[in-house]
């Protein structure tokens, strides 16, 4: 499992009144998809490596001679690892979307 999350421009503001343009908002948007297309390739990710690590086990459990034990566990931690960070970064999302519907207007 390969997880590299490549930085997105971040909007500028403008000088004056104007604050932040609409458009370099929507920027964001456009190659990757923005977040959403980062979260959503990075989930894919983690679902594939857990769908591989439990092949491998399968594997394993079979006796089949062409997949070594060594190479099951890596593939497990790999998994565990993926979805211990997808948990935290759910949960620091939902703690920041709770913190944003609490704030006074």
């Amino acid at each position: 499992m390969d997880l590299k999350l490549t930085p997105v421009s971040m909007p500028t503001a403008i000088g004056g009144s104007s604050g932040l343009r609409p458009s370099s908002v929507a920027g964001t948007q456009g190659a990757g998809g923005g977040f959403s297309g980062v979260l959503k390739n990075a989930l894919s990710s983690v679902s594939a490596s857990q769908v591989e690590s439990g092949r491998l086990q399968r594997e394993v459990q079979m006796e089949n001679p062409k997949v070594s034990l060594e190479e099951t566990m890596v593939a497990i931690q790999k998994a565990q690892i993926g979805f211990q960070a997808t948990l935290h970064v759910r949960n620091r999302m939902v703690q920041a979307y709770t913190d944003i519907m609490n704030m006074q207007v």
